[in-house]
Formats: structure tokens, C-alpha cells, sequence
């Protein structure tokens, strides 16, 4: 564990280290919205960026713009997080660990097999593999709901060889990167 602890260190250094962020993110945002999976998904869930994550706002209104469902998760209690549908970026507010979250009264939305979880993480590699955060929301969420389709946004610089993985670590199907976009093994 102390491992992932140093590696955390390392790759958000290494990420707000990254230069012209704002062209990359939008060259993200406009790969991932040529993707299949997302032009045909009912549902998209992902979460508001903050700090030197990849800025999913543009995204979020593009998305919107389009048609699709958005939903933002909300944290809960003991790695517990529900996914509420917005209508703007407007319907979030601070919250838990002053990360931009909807209101809990706020509708969920129904997940299918052509809803679409787009996943936070600090660095990937090339079979699915992530680091988070360490709090394992996602990993939990994941878990109970396997049919999800998930899908990572990274810099290309976070992508590596290897990460140390465990059994119980999510991996996503698809990264998404300003460079190229990468169907993960199962």
C-alpha cells in the first residue's frame, strides 16, 4: 500500500506538471465524443474534474448539448456513491472532499447495458489497469454494478508500463488519452 501511496505522489505531481492542458482536454473531450459507446449510450456518469484532472465541464455540457442523460456521483458513507442526473453544470455544488457534486434529491438515472461510466484516475496502463485515489468508491460502485461500460480519460504521460493492482482494483474498458484511444484487454 505504501507503494500506491508513493505513486500517487508521483503521478499528480507528474499531472499538474503537464503543460497545455487546455488544448489536450479538448482534443479528450473531442475523441471521446466520436466514440461508438458514447454516441450510442443512454447514460453517461462521470464526475466533475478538480484540480489537474482532465476538465470534464466541456465535456459535460457537450454531452448535454447532445441529448444525453448526465450524472455526477455523490459520496456517501463508508466508500458508498450514488449518480444523480443534472441538467447543467449549475446543479453542483461543493461537496465531500470539495469535489463539484449534485444534490441528492436530485433524480438517478437507470442504468442499462448502454449506460456508460466515465472513471477518474491518476494513471492507467494500456490493458485497463488504474490508480485512483485510494479511496475506493469506484471500485465499490463498479463492483455492484459490473455491466457498466467504463471508460478512463488520461493524458498520454499517465499512461505507464505497469501498476500495482490488486484482485479487488476496477480496470476500465476503454482509455481515452489527447493522442489516441485504447480498447483495454479483459
Amino acid at each position: 500500500m505504501d507503494n500506491k501511496k508513493e505513486l500517487r505522489k508521483e503521478f499528480s505531481h507528474l499531472r499538474a506538471e503537464i503543460r497545455d492542458k487546455v488544448s489536450k482536454d479538448m482534443d479528450i473531450t473531442e475523441r471521446l465524443l466520436q466514440e461508438e459507446k458514447v454516441l450510442e449510450a443512454d447514460t453517461i456518469m462521470l464526475y466533475a474534474s478538480f484540480g489537474s484532472e482532465v476538465d470534464t465541464y466541456l465535456l459535460i455540457d457537450k454531452l448535454i448539448e447532445i441529448g444525453k442523460n448526465v450524472a455526477l456521483p455523490k459520496c456517501g458513507p463508508e466508500r458508498s456513491m450514488t449518480f444523480h442526473l443534472i441538467g447543467s453544470v449549475a446543479d453542483l455544488h461543493e461537496g465531500m472532499y470539495r469535489i463539484p457534486e449534485p444534490d441528492s434529491a436530485l433524480p438517478q438515472p437507470e442504468m442499462t447495458n448502454d449506460t456508460v461510466c466515465i472513471i477518474p484516475g491518476l494513471a492507467f496502463t494500456e490493458d485497463g489497469g488504474r490508480l485512483g485515489y485510494g479511496g475506493g468508491y469506484y471500485d465499490e460502485f463498479i463492483l455492484a454494478h459490473p455491466n457498466l461500460y467504463t471508460i478512463g480519460l488520461s493524458y498520454e504521460e499517465l499512461i505507464v508500463e505497469q501498476l500495482p493492482l490488486m484482485q479487488h482494483d476496477l480496470k476500465v474498458d476503454l482509455i481515452v488519452t489527447e493522442e489516441r484511444t485504447v480498447l483495454c484487454n479483459d
